[in-house]
């Protein structure tokens, strides 16, 4: 949006002033697109996943992060939303865990109230124990 208006007004006074306009007065738009672009990049490179008892944190491009975090470690999930994010529908998503490394932050998740109430319900939850066998089936011997 904001680069909609900031193309706008260069246009008006470009056409209103044109023997007077300088090269750089164009590069305004096209510079106050790179936040908008840098960040939607990062937002769509961020992948979180759910397995078992971990959630994995993803993110990077050329170089990757990843960070595993026990979901039966994890104290407190906290939302932060802008009125701006509120609209939007994103957030910043916080997640507190008892260890060395205590909070991720992840800027900029969609839905992320969402997201918060998936991982407190995982969290919540027993983990499945991989030890233990499975029902017999009728007729089946040890």
């Amino acid at each position: 949006m904001i680069f909609l208006v900031c193309c706008v007004a260069v246009g008006l006074y470009v056409n209103k002033y044109s023997d007077q306009v300088t090269p750089w007065l164009l590069a305004i738009p096209a510079l106050l697109f790179v936040f908008p672009i840098r960040a939607h990049i990062r937002q769509h490179l961020t992948r979180i996943t759910i397995a078992g008892d971990k959630l994995r944190y993803e993110t990077g491009v050329l170089s990757k992060t990843t960070r595993t975090i026990q979901l039966s470690k994890v104290q407190d999930v906290r939302v932060d939303q802008s009125l701006l994010q509120r609209l939007s529908k994103t957030g910043r998503l916080s997640i507190e865990t008892a260890g060395e490394a205590s909070r991720l932050t992840i800027e900029g998740i969609d839905h992320p109230q969402a997201v918060a109430d998936l991982i407190s319900d995982a969290s919540q939850s027993p983990p499945a124990r991989s030890d233990t066998p499975a029902p017999k089936k009728k007729g089946e011997r040890a």
